[in-house]
């Protein structure tokens, strides 16, 4: 990977251009990708290259202008784009205040992604496939991705930071099947960290998990409808979580009115065992150190005992809601930074599995996700468990398959009555507005006094 990324170069544009904007930054990403799809023991695809990519934003007169290009030597010419875009726009555009930084970041990685061969990568997936292929599962298909490069941002209010990052990831789905019927299991992997995420992992166990869970399900009975008692894993926690206040938090959407938290700061949202936190600063796979606007990254809590206390926002938002931005303006570099969530979960409590549901007459066990929906401006959900478990005198009895939880955000979170000592972080990446951004979401086990469930639709 060749380093095109010339501060000294990048530094003098924008001080050509400081005396005829009000505003104005840049950003650029020299990076190394690759992907690897394996089907049923086999390689299907290996994509592996290299990006270079500068964007420009322009703030003059309350409107903006942008442009972006591949190429270094047409740098002049994206200037001049982005000041005819702005010049033929008219808008309110204000952007709040920020701390300008001068910061070099270096990646966390141990092992580059670069410095492994292709060999060695498929010798991770060939392990993960062979683990997952028992009795009863007839097809497999394992994904590997891993990203490094180095970014830059300046900006004429004297920011200019570069950043080293790395990230990778091993996401497996098994699938089994039995006389008419088919059943899944998932498993996912890795950090945003380097090559020795998967190497201190025991894939066997990884891929083994993943495919008993799907023959599992085989078995499993269907599931009763009505309103019970439920707890909820590490990993439904984080979905629910992400998807269901993650989402509604963010101000561009609150902005928008679709979200039922607008006019909602200050006030009780949910039970006073409730504290959620997005934290891009944290060892998870959606760390980035400095937003896409320069903002430095912090644990920010949105939800403290119960009270909404904090917004996920951009520069732009955070202006218009009259606070300071939170650090979660987030793209790739070709598109314009929209908010974004990063590392979004619960906080632990302080009890143990046992004690969760041991006072559980006739209750559901919710494991993992296999998708659903929110409505953020109605506040309402739908997600369906990978698996599930009846809780009977407080003991998990026989397995469940095909459920669904469904309810309305604030209702749910004021029926949370008790929080989990144990943690975990999922990873994945969530779209919005066209764009993925790697995310990173989870908590602990919790127990919701009262939720419906039924059959997936």
């Amino acid at each position: 990977m060749t380093n095109q990324i010339d501060l000294d170069l990048f530094e003098s544009i924008l001080n050509k251009l400081e005396d005829r904007v009000d505003y104005a930054d840049i950003r650029v990403s020299d990076s190394q990708n690759t992907s690897i799809v394996m089907k049923d023991g086999k390689i299907q695809e290996i994509r592996s290259g290299s990006d270079f990519g500068s964007a420009i934003r322009i703030l003059k007169d309350g409107a903006w202008g942008s442009a972006f290009t591949t190429q270094i030597s047409k740098m002049d010419e994206m200037v001049e784009t982005a000041l005819k875009l702005v010049r033929s726009l008219k808008s309110d555009v204000e952007i709040g205040t920020v701390e300008p930084k001068v910061d070099k970041v270096k990646s966390r990685a141990q092992i580059k992604p670069s410095d492994v061969s292709i060999g060695d990568k498929k010798e991770i997936m060939t392990e993960a496939n062979q683990a997952a292929t028992i009795e009863k599962i007839v097809s497999t298909t394992v994904n590997y991705v891993d990203a490094m490069g180095t970014g830059a941002f300046l900006s004429t209010e004297g920011a200019s930071i570069t950043t080293e990052e790395s990230r990778v990831g091993l996401f497996l789905n098994a699938v089994a099947s039995e006389q008419d019927i088919i059943q899944f299991g998932h498993a996912s992997t890795g950090g945003a960290r380097g090559f020795e995420v998967l190497k201190n992992e025991d894939i066997e166990k990884f891929g083994r998990k993943a495919a008993e869970k799907a023959v599992r399900l085989l078995g499993a009975n269907s599931p009763p409808s009505g309103k019970f008692p439920v707890i909820m894993d590490c990993e439904l926690t984080g979905v629910f979580i992400h998807e269901a206040l993650g989402h509604a938090s963010e101000a561009d959407l609150i902005l928008q009115n679709d979200s039922i938290l607008k006019d909602k700061m200050g006030t009780q949202i949910g039970s006073p065992l409730v504290t959620i936190i997005d934290d891009a600063s944290m060892d998870a796979f959606g760390y980035y150190a400095y937003d896409a606007e320069g903002v430095k990254t912090a644990e920010n809590v949105l939800v403290k005992d119960g009270i909404l206390n904090s917004l996920l926002s951009s520069r732009e938002t955070a202006a218009k809601l009259g606070i300071s931005s939170s650090g979660n303006a987030r793209s790739k570099v070709g598109d314009q930074p929209i908010v974004r969530m990063s590392n979004t979960y619960l906080k632990p409590g302080e009890l143990k599995f046992e004690e969760l549901i041991e006072d559980m007459k006739d209750g559901i066990y919710l494991k993992g996700s296999r998708g659903g929906q929110v409505d953020t401006g109605k506040g309402i959900f739908q997600f369906n468990a990978a698996e599930s478990f009846r809780i009977e005198n407080g003991e998990v009895k026989a397995p469940l398959r095909d459920v669904s939880l469904s309810g309305n955000i604030l209702e749910m979170l004021n029926h949370v009555d008790a929080v989990g000592n144990d943690f975990k972080m999922g990873m994945g990446f969530c779209g919005k507005a066209g764009q993925a951004a790697p995310v990173g979401d989870g908590g602990p086990h919790i127990r919701v006094s009262e939720a419906m469930v039924g059959g997936v639709m």
